[in-house]
């Protein structure tokens, strides 16, 4: 089967493409790290702005938001490799723990963005993510699906193995998929929640995230402005990347174009520009 329910089959033009995921066959193996400082002050006085404008922003939503306009103009970054193949997604998830009051202990589910969600969208639906998924006592598909795998204790690795041989053969059903924690197009973590520094988080073998981003506690950084050394407030942003979806050139464009969002949030308000995945199977 050539397609799969998350994804289409990439026409590769460059060989090299092509033959790397049969050298790297593992995700673990393929892992590429790298840190954003991103300057705080534009950031925070975006936010400050719409806050008096009776409009509450998050960093994070600013963060989520800045990778999907990234995203809808380097649609590459939305790929992933199964199986030794490259797929382009048909949709764009991110996937985020959400800690339930009262408890110590975090449930993680996805969030379904569109290309065209501005940061006033993406915002309204992180804020009903985090308020579905922290209701005590309630269950995401998530929680269910594993539930369900842990009934059977003598048999869950059996069954897991099922799952992974389905996913490997394009297999799995889109229900499963849309309840599963580790298929999504970035996993993303607000480490600076729990005042914790920002790390970089392993990427997932099974499943399809490709990216994963850890934001941490903010920081001074060294930085030249004007002729001059200058210590600067940054949000750090750790980055783990699947090196097989893209090249290093490209990857260096998508962050230059995060860190251009971030530096004039504004830009994330309207409708972005989206390039259309080329390399997609006809």
């Amino acid at each position: 089967m050539k397609n799969r329910a998350d994804g289409v089959r990439v026409d590769a033009n460059n060989p090299m493409y092509e033959i790397i995921p049969y050298i790297l066959d593992k995700r673990y193996d393929s892992q590429n790290m790298i840190t954003l400082d991103v300057p705080i002050g534009p950031m925070d006085a975006f936010l400050k702005e719409k806050r008096k404008e009776g409009t509450p922003l998050s960093h994070l939503a600013l963060v989520i938001c800045a990778y999907l306009r990234t995203t809808a103009e380097y649609p590459a970054l939305n790929r992933f490799v199964v199986n030794r193949r490259i797929y382009a997604r048909n949709e764009f998830t991110v996937g985020m723990v959400v800690l339930k009051p009262g408890v110590d202990q975090g449930t993680m589910n996805k969030m379904f963005l569109e290309l065209t969600d501005d940061v006033f969208e993406v915002q309204r639906k992180i804020d009903a993510y985090v308020s579905e998924n922290r209701q005590s006592g309630d269950h995401n598909k998530t929680d269910d699906i594993m539930a369900k795998l842990l009934r059977f204790p003598s048999l869950c690795g059996f069954l897991v193995n099922i799952l992974k041989w389905a996913d490997r053969h394009n297999l799995l059903p889109k229900s499963v998929i849309d309840a599963s924690p580790f298929h999504e197009s970035l996993v993303i973590t607000n480490l600076a929640s729990i005042r914790t520094n920002h790390i970089y988080h392993h990427l997932y073998e099974f499943g399809t995230v490709s990216v994963i981003l850890a934001m941490g506690n903010l920081r001074e950084v060294a930085k030249r402005v004007n002729g001059k050394v200058e210590h600067v407030r940054c949000l750090p942003v750790g980055c783990v990347t699947d090196e097989r979806i893209c090249s290093g050139s490209y990857y260096s464009l998508c962050f230059a174009r995060i860190r251009a969002y971030l530096a004039d949030p504004s830009l994330l308000v309207g409708p972005p520009k989206i390039v259309h995945d080329e390399a997609r199977s006809k």
